[in-house]
């Protein structure tokens, strides 16, 4: 028997990622592994890393992802276990499902097309009818999922604009407690054009660079997946890595290594988009789990 409030979605959890396997075959992607391990990951400001035997556990498949890309693999997906440390909540665990895909020649529109299609997919194989129930909330997944750009966020749901919380820092807060859990409480929604500061590893939007083509897509106030078209340029990228580093300094935090491997292909990576999307929420959506506890088989407390 499971402990209370755990593993109690075991069958939907296995069926769900049958479901995202099938959607994936079926569109001529390759399922790939990547190492768990690796001597230098992503530098961000607000993840810490875990670090096991003297290399950092993954917490994303991104660059060794975006380095299979360069060889030759125009369509790829991942399904793999991702690692964060001190996060911890009814929607964080440290030891986390990612779903991550990339396609040459894809924008952060078609990974939003992609996310439609995928939500749908699964919902018809679950015997949904265009309906989503989560604690309470009716999600419409049959009409076109909304899109809204970070700024027009602010201005329906802040008290200050987007420039000012940027400004002043607050934007983090306001998104986390004022906007976020307004976000596809209706309908599921993409939120795009993240300010180009939020955006590391984004390509600038082509006709604003104070913006990054990134999106996050949102059900039921729940933050799913964080994706955009890729940028390509590695000095661009070099210099951002360092930004990521000096914020991270600024707050009392190491600075983690370059990915020096990554960098050294960046340059002839092609034009591309990629998104990772958290399994373990999503299941939490089409169980109508309160919590990601009851939606995997151990949490860390029970291990």
């Amino acid at each position: 028997m499971n402990p209370p409030g755990t593993g109690l979605h075991l069958e939907t959890r296995s069926r769900v990622i049958r479901f995202i396997r099938d959607f994936f075959y079926r569109h001529q992607y390759l399922e790939v592994e990547t190492p768990v391990r690796s001597p230098a990951i992503i530098p961000e400001a607000h993840i810490d890393p875990v670090i096991a035997e003297k290399q950092f556990l993954m917490a994303s498949p991104e660059l060794y992802m975006k380095q299979l890309l360069v060889r030759g693999y125009p369509k790829i997906f991942q399904i793999c276990k991702c690692f964060r440390k001190n996060e911890r909540g009814d929607l964080h665990l440290p030891e986390l499902t990612l779903l991550e895909w990339y396609g040459t020649g894809h924008t952060y529109f078609d990974l939003m097309d992609q996310c439609q299609a995928l939500v749908r997919y699964i919902a018809s194989g679950l015997g949904m009818d265009d309906r989503l129930t989560y604690q309470g909330m009716t999600l419409d997944l049959e009409q076109p999922f909304d899109r809204m750009t970070v700024h027009q966020a602010f201005e329906s749901f802040a008290k200050k604009s987007c420039d000012q919380a940027l400004a002043d820092g607050s934007f983090h807060e306001i998104m986390g407690f004022d906007i976020e859990p307004c976000l596809g409480t209706g309908r599921p929604v993409f939120l795009m054009d993240y300010p180009v500061s939020l955006a590391s590893l984004a390509a600038l939007h082509p006709t604003d660079p104070s913006l990054a083509q990134r999106c996050e897509f949102y059900m039921a106030g729940i933050e799913l997946a964080n994706g955009f078209s890729e940028l390509t340029d590695a000095q661009t990228q070099r210099q951002r890595f360092e930004m990521e580093n000096q914020i991270r300094t600024s707050q009392s935090l190491p600075a983690l290594p370059l990915p020096e491997a990554f960098l050294s292909q960046l340059d002839a990576l092609p034009e591309c988009a990629g998104i990772a999307l958290g399994v373990d929420r999503l299941v939490m959506l089409f169980a109508d789990a309160a919590s990601i506890d009851q939606v995997v088989a151990f949490t860390p407390e029970t291990c």
